[in-house]
């Protein structure tokens, strides 16, 4: 992605789930990214379940907390040039506009970052060649 490194970057939980690796992809933010974490209007266990089961360690997250709530809270706490926020649907780009974060789509983020989407993964294995199961 452009810009430098002193971002604040907030992913929805629906948007990262869309990721081949959400792991490779927080490990790969992190180089250029201050602080970054997940927001969600889930309860805070399914946040925390998937990012345990993904190795994610996140700055922030959202908590009892809604997103909006959070990404303001996000904003005042951390202090950064720029606040991005990655989500997945129209709803997702007015909350941003709402609490003044930059709007990314899932899919415009990966392909500024080079990240593999799940559904790009699944394509490229569909196009390979047949694994033979019969074989001994």
């Amino acid at each position: 992605m452009n810009g430098g490194s002193d971002m604040t970057l907030a992913f929805e939980l629906e948007a990262l789930k869309e990721f081949a690796s959400p792991e490779s992809v927080f490990e790969d933010a992190r180089g250029w990214t201050e602080y970054i974490g997940v927001v969600s209007e889930k309860p805070t266990y399914v946040v925390t379940n998937f990012t345990r089961k993904n190795r994610i360690r996140q700055d922030f997250f959202s908590g009892p907390r809604g997103k909006e709530e959070s990404l303001a809270g996000v904003k005042d706490q951390f202090d950064t040039e720029r606040y991005v926020y990655v989500g997945v649907d129209d709803a997702d780009e007015q909350l941003a506009e709402a609490v003044e974060w930059e709007y990314l789509s899932v899919d415009d983020a990966a392909e500024a970052a080079d990240w593999v989407l799940a559904t790009s993964a699944e394509e490229e294995m569909d196009d390979s060649e047949p694994v033979r199961d019969d074989w001994p």
